[in-house]
């Protein structure tokens, strides 16, 4: 086993490193004041004039549409490639969910889009000049996708869509919408589950409620009142959204341990930098043991997570099964930027309290990670389920 990048990844790996250095840290301080500012609002932590300037910096650097296929205008990257990227963007607390297009959309609707789809919605998306989002969540169904009560009924030729999600990121600047519905209670979400692709302004579909949320995340909540859907708006095939659901999630929680990964390593670094310059009691706080547990434990943690990250990529990548791994993934990294970058803050003592450094915001991001696309909770149900019916990998 090779278990060195090849030399395109780590020359895309420096490359995304030197942008983040440059053109995403140095307006840091702006987004945690307009953190701080937006109080109940959803007020962008970004001005748009200014999202519109980096995002064109990063197209031009190459690393906006890597995923995309070739055919579409893309540099039809590694998932791997695209793994590694997210993690040195997010040793920068910008940009939450990267550039357009959305990465794990990309590859659901290239798997589902037939006939007009093709043009109306996924060119114009893989092109970066649309954004989507994703309606799955509801008030009495999150991780337990059984409890979905939204519906879309058949009638006079065409679907009836009545219900409504929350949590959903995007929502209100989305120019369309793949929304996830039961057409079939009995069968549930073995063939009873359809996704439809809507247009945000089409009659009955109204976004007034956002939820305030710590750190960067900011969903809002959607309401679906006798949406009228035509054929041509079902996405792949009727009640079948639940497998190509399955593969979107995977890639989903593979984003969130990269972005775990990058921003637990800013973490480290900064620790590292300040236990050599801060001295006590006449020592260097490098020569404290304490501190140095908290580093070593620190790079361990990052390390391994990061492995079994690449790993899964790698498997993304070959099209391997990923359900169990992506759930051991996300818990691990998760929960491992939480360790991190708690011990940044406790080494840098009340500073690391303070909005003047972006530790106590990588706080509250990292902790909302361990709730999102499903709890810990959840993933490691699926990690021992697995086990007990199959049995160890190796």
């Amino acid at each position: 086993m090779d278990f060195e990048l090849p030399e395109e990844l780590r020359m895309l790996r420096e490359s995304a490193a030197r942008f983040t250095t440059r053109e995403l840290i140095p307006h840091e301080p702006l987004v945690i004041r307009r953190d701080a500012e937006r109080g109940y609002t959803d007020n962008p932590l970004l001005p748009p004039e200014l999202e519109k300037q980096i995002t064109d910096k990063a197209r031009a650097a190459g690393l906006v549409g890597l995923e995309v296929p070739e055919e579409h205008g893309g540099a039809g990257a590694s998932i791997l490639a695209k793994c590694i990227v997210v993690e040195q963007l997010k040793h920068s607390i910008l940009f939450p969910f990267g550039f357009a297009p959305n990465f794990p959309d990309v590859f659901m609707l290239l798997e589902s889009c037939k006939g007009t789809q093709i043009n109306k919605y996924l060119k114009p998306f893989l092109r970066g000049e649309t954004q989507s989002c994703i309606a799955i969540t509801e008030p009495s169904a999150g991780a337990d996708v059984s409890g979905m009560k939204m519906r879309a009924e058949r009638k006079d030729g065409k679907w009836i869509l009545n219900g409504s999600k929350q949590f959903i990121t995007h929502a209100r600047y989305a120019d369309f919408m793949i929304v996830i519905t039961v057409t079939d209670p009995a069968k549930g979400s073995r063939g009873g589950m359809t996704a439809f692709l809507l247009d945000a302004n089409q009659p009955g579909i109204s976004v007034p409620t956002t939820y305030p949320m710590g750190g960067d995340y900011a969903p809002y909540g959607i309401n679906f009142d006798n949406v009228v859907a035509t054929d041509d708006q079902v996405l792949g095939e009727v009640g079948q959204a639940f497998a190509p659901l399955q593969s979107r999630l995977g890639l989903r929680r593979m984003e969130i341990a990269a972005t775990c990964v990058g921003l637990a390593t800013r973490c480290l670094k900064m620790m590292i930098e300040q236990a050599k310059l801060r001295h006590t009691f006449g020592a260097p706080l490098a020569d404290r043991q304490a501190v140095q547990w908290w580093i070593a434990d620190s790079y361990r943690e990052i390390e391994l997570t990061r492995l079994a990250l690449y790993k899964l990529a790698w498997d993304l990548d070959h099209k391997n099964d990923v359900r169990r791994d992506a759930s051991m993934v996300k818990v691990q990294a998760t929960e491992m930027a939480g360790l991190v970058v708690d011990r940044a803050m406790q080494l840098f003592g009340g500073m690391g309290m303070s909005k003047a450094l972006p530790l106590e915001y990588i706080a509250r991001v990292v902790r909302v990670y361990r709730i999102v696309e499903g709890p810990s909770e959840v993933h490691r149900w699926v990690v021992a389920r697995d086990l007990l019916k199959n049995g160890l990998p190796f």
